[in-house]
């Protein structure tokens, strides 16, 4: 009898269960996501996760303009007048190095210094390579100890300079913009667009992609731009015609500039899209270098 009233009861557990289900789907959605969200549940916490430990290397700071500065100073400097506003630089920047000894009829005083190159070494050690343009045209270069601090905020020159020969002259790749521009649609759009660009005649916005935007070099420093060549990476470059909607080419103009002072060669990468039978101008880049352009 105590297993039929444990049945009789399971039975019309079930049967209320089911009318209240029917009853919150008629009533609507919000009755249903309470009857839901109203049956008991068990949720166990999670375990809180411990947070992760990040470890960041402090950015080394260059003393290549503090070495400069020194190579300036001390150049200029001379062991018979430490009063002066070089030497007293000089010494603040390197303490235990001895100033120079130039002759007194004449001292070599560089029009320019600037920095080559910076090596870390070991520690808050570096080796900065300074050089040094005179008025005659001879450059030499410098080698220059520097010790930094850990937070990269305090330099100390600790030796005197040396002079070292200069870097040599690295090998240049082949450039990939191997494709001659005929004085065409391409070549007539580019030379418009620079024009525009530096020269301030007519309106840049004409002549770029859509989405694009670029603003002209301004005040204007040029008074007329002339293209000499146009290379391209891409064979659709040299086609008669403006190939299909969307074809993308890289081109390196190289042109003429012309200003008061006188005619200034420069050269612009640039990409460019085929859209409605005209070239726009996607992208572009002063320089001459390699093939870093567009994939837009």
């Amino acid at each position: 009898m105590a297993a039929d009233a444990r049945l009789v009861a399971m039975q019309r557990r079930v049967r209320l269960s089911r009318i209240a289900l029917l009853t919150a789907i008629a009533a609507g959605p919000l009755a249903l996501c309470i009857a839901v969200t109203s049956t008991p549940a068990t949720v166990q916490a999670a375990t809180a996760a411990k947070p992760a430990v990040v470890r960041t290397a402090a950015g080394l700071a260059d003393p290549g303009g503090y070495a400069q500065l020194f190579v300036s100073a001390w150049l200029r400097s001379s062991a018979d007048d430490e009063t002066s506003v070089q030497a007293r630089l000089a010494r603040s920047m390197g303490p235990d190095v001895d100033l120079p000894d130039p002759a007194s009829d004449v001292q070599p005083v560089p029009r320019s210094v600037a920095v080559v190159r910076s090596a870390h070494r070991d520690g808050g050690a570096w080796l900065v390579t300074v050089a040094a343009q005179y008025a005659d045209g001879s450059v030499r270069y410098y080698a220059v100890p520097v010790s930094a601090d850990r937070a990269g905020s305090s330099f100390t020159v600790t030796g005197a300079p040396g002079v070292v020969a200069g870097p040599a002259r690295a090998e240049v790749p082949k450039s990939p913009y191997r494709v001659a521009v005929p004085e065409e649609d391409l070549s007539s759009a580019v030379g418009e667009f620079l024009a525009a660009y530096l020269t301030g005649a007519g309106e840049v916005d004409r002549y770029l992609a859509p989405g694009v935007t670029l603003t002209p070099v301004f005040p204007a420093p040029y008074t007329a731009v002339s293209v000499q060549q146009v290379s391209a990476v891409e064979e659709a470059a040299a086609a008669e015609h403006v190939p299909a909607d969307g074809t993308k080419v890289r081109v390196l103009a190289r042109v003429n500039a012309q200003d008061a002072h006188g005619r200034w060669p420069l050269a612009y990468e640039l990409a460019l899209k085929a859209r409605s039978g005209r070239w726009e101008v996607a992208m572009v880049c002063p320089g001459s270098g390699g093939v870093t352009l567009l994939d837009r």
